[in-house]
């Protein structure tokens, strides 16, 4: 069919997946002046496109709802240039930012606007923002929400940052009374004291020293604690669990699914594709709380994953530098007192925003994962959690033109020149994937191409 294209972007392919209930097809995506979708048809037409997608999978960018920017305040651990071109070389359109490791932390109106104006110009994809709640804030959210923020963030147990301390219960029914007026999102890092400690006569540069200090009752506990809030604030507060560890918790998830509670749940993909048998001595850039559990633990989060009962997959992208993590690489420089690789004292969590998506698929593959399904859990409900489910995650008429462009077929091995974050610190150095990105496009514009990325106008 010829088509009039001088007012339009146009993007084509023959592998083309719009959404997680279509099926791979050829299409032809015509984009306007403002980055929408203006026309879709089912065919392929190369002829005059600005991206030719050819044999390669064309789908929906990746929307990334739990990332660490930690900025402004903590840009020596990521700022929002790396966490975004990071996110835009692995075919992440959209990331949204967690409201601590920044200083200040996001809790208040004034708070929230100081850093969206520190992202003001650096910003290689679309980055939305999360508030928080801490003690004493219940009357701060309202506005946070008037200003944007697209819900928040909570601990049940120590943050590990002094400036985001945790709430209790009647804080936490502070805060979700304000949320009711608005329908507010809430979220929890949903763990909570159990009465386990560290076993000081043990090894601490053995992994499962630190593993035995955070058993899956905490997980339990918290989780318990958040059904019974949500069952007393329903419908009016969503409430949400971040980065889900423990199997354990999982038949408490689906009883309270099954009764129509609107709680939702994500899990992360280091939760999926890393046991904590796998996991070196003194190799502390694999902690992070909650913790990487067993096989057989992994294997149950697959099937939750597979079934629905776990809604998501994100990153929990929380870097920071290696001297914290107590960890000889990068030229750090360790404290006289630190012991190399403890993983009781070292900071908790994994760099890995913009690798979900090989990472994922690489596991997912052998599980029964399709691509419809890896749209559905990176893509489109992402998308809806954070409240941009009429712009984000899907390709239609009408959405942003955010769309990446990959081989599934392609091997891909995860090394320190394609990991555009600050701190090259991962438990993915080196890992073969199969899966590669060669391009990002972020509201009709190409903003990562594999092509070009040793070129200059790819650098930071």
């Amino acid at each position: 069919m010829s088509q009039n294209t001088s007012s339009y972007t146009v993007f084509t392919g023959k592998r083309v997946l719009l959404d997680s209930t279509s099926q791979v097809a050829p299409a032809t995506i015509y984009v306007d002046a403002a980055g929408k979708i203006a026309r879709i048809e089912p065919e392929y037409s190369p002829e005059g496109a600005s991206l030719d997608a050819g044999d390669r999978l064309l789908m929906p960018g990746v929307v990334d709802g739990h990332v660490h920017i930690n900025q402004p305040g903590r840009t020596q651990w990521e700022g929002v240039v790396t966490a975004s071109h990071a996110a835009a070389a692995g075919g992440v359109t959209t990331i949204v930012d967690m409201p601590l490791n920044c200083i200040p932390s996001t809790v208040t109106a004034d708070a929230y606007q100081q850093k969206r104006d520190s992202f003001r110009d650096g910003m290689w994809v679309d980055v939305g923002t999360w508030g928080g709640v801490v003690p004493g804030n219940a009357l701060d959210l309202a506005p946070m929400l008037d200003a944007g923020a697209r819900g928040f963030k909570c601990f049940l147990c120590d943050s590990g940052v002094a400036e985001f301390p945790p709430v209790d219960e009647q804080q936490l029914r502070e805060a979700m009374t304000e949320l009711k007026k608005k329908n507010g999102l809430i979220m929890f890092h949903a763990e909570m004291e159990t009465g386990a400690t560290v076993d000081t006569a043990s090894d601490p540069t053995a992994y499962t020293t630190f593993l035995d200090s955070r058993p899956p009752n905490m997980e339990v506990k918290a989780i318990d604690l958040v059904i019974k809030m949500c069952r007393e604030f329903a419908p009016h507060v969503p409430c949400h669990i971040v980065h889900l560890s423990a199997a354990d918790a999982l038949p408490a998830i689906r009883a309270a699914k099954a009764e129509g509670l609107p709680l939702t749940v994500e899990t992360c993909f280091h939760y999926l594709t890393i046991s904590a048998e796998e996991v070196p001595q003194r190799s502390t850039e694999y902690k992070c709380c909650p913790p990487i559990r067993g096989q057989a633990n992994r294997d149950q989060l697959w099937q939750a994953v597979l079934d629905g009962t776990i809604d998501f997959v994100v990153s929990d992208h929380s870097p920071c530098t290696p001297d914290l993590k107590l960890h000889g690489c990068c030229g750090a420089s360790l404290p006289a007192s630190a012991v190399e690789g403890d993983f009781v004292k070292a900071w908790g969590g994994i760099a890995s925003v913009g690798i979900g998506l090989p990472l994922l698929w690489t596991e997912g593959r052998h599980r029964g994962l399709s691509f419809q399904d890896i749209v559905r859990l990176i893509c489109e409900r992402t998308a809806i959690h954070a409240g941009l489910r009429d712009r984000k995650g899907r390709i239609a008429v009408g959405l942003d033109a955010d769309f990446v462009v990959w081989a599934p077929e392609e091997s891909n091995t995860i090394t320190a020149d394609k990991l555009h974050f600050r701190n090259k610190l991962t438990p993915y150095q080196e890992r073969e994937c199969v899966g590669l990105v060669h391009q990002t496009v972020v509201r009709g514009t190409t903003v990562f191409d594999v092509s070009k990325q040793d070129s200059a106008d790819w650098d930071n």
